[in-house]
């Protein structure tokens, strides 16, 4: 050691003794302290001087930091994002000096004041492979260099103002966002050289603000993991999900997938592991493992935040029917796991937020393009629900209104004729609380095609039962329809020929382009898997009225050629 070395050495270790040791957030006591005696696990085999690895006083590049460490001069691949209203180029300001060391590319020793590295111990080079070597591809980290302006946030809402950042938060001169903005790295007080705490990610609120957030279930959760199966958490620092708030799902480095930085590459892993029952209490994930389930699986990278709500290309994730900024508010409309989550209306257009739970539903079972064929070969075929709840059909469920039949004597209180029903009211867990269980409730998955709460049997043959039809009978009292009530031949077709209520009836509706009122009145729309024309080529149903009406077709065998209901001159 030289003796001005040695002097300099000696009054900063007089200094420490009489200001009693470095604060904790000292760069002495952090990983930044890369001399022999540092903490960290990378530390020189000699050197002493804790500043000669970023700065020195002399002939220093740039000049602003009186900068001692070897430039990367590596070319970046910047974050970008279909939802991103800024546009990071290439890193600049104090971000490319942070590079230098944090790419991996340049050696740590790697200093301007000497002409050889400083020899760190272990034969260490570069930062070793991890969450402090970021690579060169910066499209999975948080962006960097790019103007954090008023029009920026204006133009994106979920940001805040650049006059609301706090003391601690700083943007450069320019006004660029700069990796020193969240990190200083002299002082590690907070841990990852974080400028001020991010418990309840206070940091990341300085900036970004989603709407509803502050109501959502996500930032307000006591919930902690219970320690089975897998860790949720492994990069955050906090133990319940208040508390890891945004770090529950994203990852500033290194994240999983770059887009969004969110922390597992499969969408639908960054809900489940959390949504498994072992730290929300519902287990959500086992519905998706049912026999019929809206399924999340299938695909990956297809969902986009930006995308039309009227879906293009067929798929659906978690992020396609809830919203995780805002799951859980009160204030939302409707409030609750729908919080903030926008849909498509009666008429086919977009809305934001939506006001109806159908409206959801409508984004892919409407006007989607690619939807499957009807389950069902029916007289008249129909995949777009939107259509086929229309209130102005001849008749349909009481989704988008009330129901078209004024006489509806089977329904159970206390629903009545001027009742509506959601989607829901069907398509549901079959092991939720709806059904009687004590499971999650929603569309997620089900033991009954497709996605029912209760079993709906439409395999021409089947048996009469209470379980056969469950779904039917969930709303229309069973003893009501086979005590004929409503059709005096209920009894006789359900039980006596075996005949399932889908037979006759189109549960959704029958659209009012396609249908009429005189033809397909009370869901009447044949499955052509077990009704044919009768021998004069006609296949139809004629309602005369309140309970009366006359088939013309073939069923069983059977010809009904025609046949009314009551009996006309002794038929």
């Amino acid at each position: 050691m030289t003796g001005a070395r040695r002097i300099i050495a000696s009054v900063a270790t007089c200094l420490l003794l009489l200001v009693g040791g470095p604060s904790p957030g000292s760069v002495l006591t952090s990983k930044h302290n890369l001399t022999v005696t540092g903490p960290g696990t990378i530390k020189a085999e000699t050197e002493d001087r804790v500043c000669v690895f970023c700065h020195v006083p002399h002939n220093a590049s740039p000049t602003a930091p009186l900068w001692n460490h070897r430039a990367s001069g590596a070319s970046y691949i910047p974050y970008s994002s279909s939802t991103a209203q800024a546009s990071p180029n290439q890193p600049t300001g104090d971000s490319v000096l942070c590079l230098s060391c944090h790419d991996g590319t340049i050696a740590v020793g790697a200093v301007l004041s000497q002409n050889t590295d400083i020899r760190m111990s272990g034969g260490v080079s570069t930062l070793p492979s991890g969450d402090s070597n970021l690579g060169t591809d910066l499209s999975d980290d948080h962006p960097i260099s790019f103007v954090y302006s008023a029009s920026l946030a204006n133009r994106n809402p979920g940001l805040k103002h650049p006059s609301t950042l706090p003391a601690p938060v700083k943007l450069d001169p320019s006004g660029q966002l700069q990796c020193t903005t969240c990190h200083d790295s002299h002082d590690d007080l907070f841990g990852n050289f974080l400028v001020m705490d991010n418990g309840g990610s206070s940091l990341c609120q300085t900036c970004h603000s989603p709407d509803l957030w502050a109501q959502s279930s996500h930032n307000a959760s006591p919930a902690g993991w219970n320690g089975a199966g897998t860790n949720p958490w492994p990069e955050a620092d906090g133990t319940t999900v208040a508390a890891n708030g945004c770090e529950n799902c994203h990852d500033v480095h290194s994240a999983g997938s770059g887009e969004r930085l969110l922390v597992h590459a499969l969408e639908d892993l960054n809900c489940t592991v959390c949504h498994s029952g072992n730290v929300a209490t519902e287990n959500i994930a086992a519905e998706f493992n049912k026999f019929s389930v809206h399924p999340i699986g299938d695909t990956t990278g297809v969902h986009d935040p930006a995308e039309e709500n009227i879906i293009r290309t067929r798929h659906v994730e978690c992020a396609d029917c809830h919203n995780p900024h805002s799951a859980g508010a009160g204030g939302g409309n409707p409030p609750g796991a729908l919080a903030g989550v926008r849909g498509v209306d009666r008429f086919g257009a977009a809305v934001k937020p939506l006001v109806f739970s159908y409206q959801l539903c409508f984004r892919c079972h409407a006007d989607s393009a690619n939807k499957p064929a009807p389950r069902t070969r029916r007289q008249i075929g129909q995949t777009n629900v939107r259509l086929e709840f229309d209130p102005t059909n001849p008749s349909h469920h009481a989704v988008l209104g009330t129901g078209a039949n004024p006489d509806v004597p089977s329904l159970i209180a206390p629903l009545t004729i001027s009742s509506t029903i959601s989607c829901q009211d069907c398509h549901n867990s079959d092991s939720g609380r709806n059904a009687g269980g004590g499971g999650p409730r929603g569309p997620h998955g089900s033991r009954f095609e497709p996605i029912l709460e209760r079993q709906y049997i439409t395999l021409d043959g089947t048996p009469e039962s209470a379980s056969a039809y469950a779904l039917c009978y969930k709303c229309h009292d069973r003893n009501s329809i086979l005590n004929d009530e409503s059709f005096p031949l209920h009894n006789k077709h359900i039980v006596e020929e075996n005949t399932p209520c889908n037979v006759c009836h189109d549960p959704h509706g029958i659209s009012g382009s396609q249908g009429n009122f005189l033809n397909n009145s009370k869901l009447i729309n044949f499955d052509l898997s077990a009704v044919s024309a009768d021998a004069n080529g006609n296949l139809r149903f004629e309602s005369n009225g309140n309970f009366t009406g006359t088939c013309y077709l073939n069923c069983h065998g059977e010809e009904h050629a025609p046949l009314s209901y009551p009996e006309v001159n002794g038929d």
